[in-house]
């Protein structure tokens, strides 16, 4: 419906796929993040897959539990910490948090992350409001 603004955004989006230089468990880590805060269907329902590799199956409900989950390594949690933070308190990022980050990722992955969660963010919410998420349907990640 707007050409000009749509080729430039589905650009944005490929560009956080084609081009993440971040591993497959930070990446779907931040971007599960964002999709459970945005509650877009679809975003909730598409698995990134790599060189043949997706997350498993228990990995959204392990994104889901961050804060505790063992099956995460520290820059996994980080991932979506900062997904969640970015979402609902951009404002709360303190320099305590930021000393964490820098601790495992460099000023590189940091930029990539803002660029993929705030595409995701933007992306995802305007599926939801605009119900694109429950008028189209994808084949579910188990069906691939």
């Amino acid at each position: 419906m707007v050409p000009g603004i749509g080729a430039a955004a589905a650009n944005l989006s490929l560009a956080v796929y084609e081009h993440s230089t971040l591993g497959l468990r930070e990446f779907e880590a931040a971007r599960l993040r964002t999709a459970q805060l945005n509650g877009c269907a679809l975003c909730l329902d598409w698995r990134t897959e790599r060189e043949g590799q997706k997350v498993d199956e228990e990995f959204a409900d392990a994104v889901t539990r961050w804060r505790t989950t063992e099956v995460f390594d520290d820059r996994t949690r980080l991932a979506a910490e900062y997904a969640e933070r970015y979402a609902l308190d951009h404002h709360g990022l303190d320099e305590a948090f930021w000393a964490r980050m820098a601790a495992h990722y460099s000023q590189t992955e940091i930029v990539e992350l803002n660029m993929s969660i705030g595409s995701w963010l933007a992306f995802g919410r305007l599926n939801h409001v605009l119900g694109i998420d429950s008028a189209c349907a994808l084949p579910t990640h188990g069906t691939r």
